[in-house]
């Protein structure tokens, strides 16, 4: 079924952001991979690109809140096979943005936004303690207020962007209340007492920085709190369903793609005689998989164009990345072994895929949380 939630000037965006990954991406990755992050200058290219399109014209920005610009770069970084790539500046773009967009006094928007527009300001945003995932309660990292600064003591982990970061989003303790204590400061790089630990070494996404952070006796103005003392927790949840969809396009996204090089996989592969796409089980196999794919991707532009409109809930956010990712999950196991001994070797496309794609089931919400979040929403007692 052919999508119809893009137009004209979708379609020309697509061209351009398809160049790009073919130009710039495609033939750096090995090496980005290999160093485990990427430059900075992704981040500035992809600005020019119109990525952070939703920072207003006065800072540098085009205005525009449409967040099916926003899909097809990460559905182009999907099928261009560079999806790990495109992680950092999309949770720039996608995950940070609305914050600094929504929570910010007039005074931190002239002083972070042209440069988060441009990409010249890396953007990170730091909830996850090693201590403390999915429970945003169990938060420890405190910033007790001292004249006019906050004094920072903690330690966050798993941080997309953290070693590239230039402003991190920090999640703080600042009262005792498991919600009401939280709120939200930014971090700025070369503040005293902030440092950064190890870059992580992870089972997949090789080319995007995942970092620990440290804070010692860090001092930061008051002046860097986003929005009022005791709503982080508030800001937090209302940005989620945003990050949950941007997990569930991606996810979406790569199971299209590992479909796509599957299907020319079996055509050109000879066993018997005949291309292996002959075969029933194959044939029958991938053709539930295409369906389940199709369906998915259909609700999941319904909730694009819910989150455009402001009306994409909690729940449906939360049911579009555990079926989406469950999914991808399904559809390149099956992949892997649809390419036999070949999609284990790391040339194949379909193997990579197999190793970065694990983590979007935990990253953003596990795939339990979600559950628990639809399952609350039902009203059973």
């Amino acid at each position: 079924m052919e999508r119809n939630i893009f137009e004209a000037e979708h379609d020309d965006y697509r061209r351009s952001v398809r160049a790009f990954m073919e130009r710039e991406v495609v033939p750096n990755y090995p090496d980005w991979e290999k160093a485990g992050i990427v430059p900075k200058s992704l981040f500035t290219g992809l600005a020019d690109l119109g990525l952070n399109a939703a920072v207003p014209e006065e800072f540098g920005g085009a205005g525009i809140k449409d967040f099916r610009y926003n899909a097809i770069a990460i559905e182009e970084g999907a099928y261009a096979g560079v999806g790990p790539a495109l992680l950092g500046p999309t949770l720039h773009s996608d995950i940070c943005m609305p914050y600094l967009l929504e929570l910010t006094t007039d005074e931190q928007k002239h002083r972070w936004l042209p440069k988060v527009a441009s990409g010249e300001f890396v953007v990170a945003i730091a909830m996850t303690e090693p201590g403390a995932g999915s429970d945003l309660s169990g938060i420890r990292t405190k910033a007790v207020r001292d004249g006019d600064d906050y004094v920072v003591d903690g330690a966050k982990t798993f941080i997309t962007n953290g070693i590239n970061a230039d402003l991190v989003i920090l999640v703080v303790r600042t009262g005792e209340h498991p919600h009401r204590g939280l709120s939200l400061i930014v971090v700025e790089d070369g503040t005293p007492g902030f440092s950064r630990g190890r870059n992580l070494e992870k089972v997949g996404m090789h080319a995007q920085d995942t970092a620990e952070l440290i804070f010692e006796s860090c001092r930061v103005p008051i002046a860097n709190l986003l929005g009022k003392e005791g709503e982080g927790f508030f800001g937090l949840t209302n940005n989620l369903p945003q990050e949950r969809l941007n997990i569930a396009i991606g996810a979406i996204a790569g199971a299209q793609a590992a479909l796509d090089q599957t299907m020319q996989y079996v055509r050109d592969r000879k066993a018997f005689g005949k291309p292996i796409g002959n075969l029933q089980t194959i044939k029958h196999r991938l053709a539930l998989l295409v369906t389940e794919v199709e369906i998915t991707q259909t609700y999941v532009d319904r909730c694009i164009l819910a989150l455009n409109a402001g009306t994409l809930s909690v729940e449906d956010a939360a049911k579009a990345k555990l079926w989406s990712t469950e999914l991808q999950g399904r559809v390149v196991d099956a992949c892997v072994q649809l390419h036999g001994g070949y999609g284990y070797m790391l040339e194949y496309p379909i193997a990579r895929a197999y190793i970065d794609n694990r983590i979007q089931r935990i990253y953003g919400g596990t795939s339990e949380i979600m559950t628990e979040i639809i399952g609350r929403s039902l009203n059973l007692g």
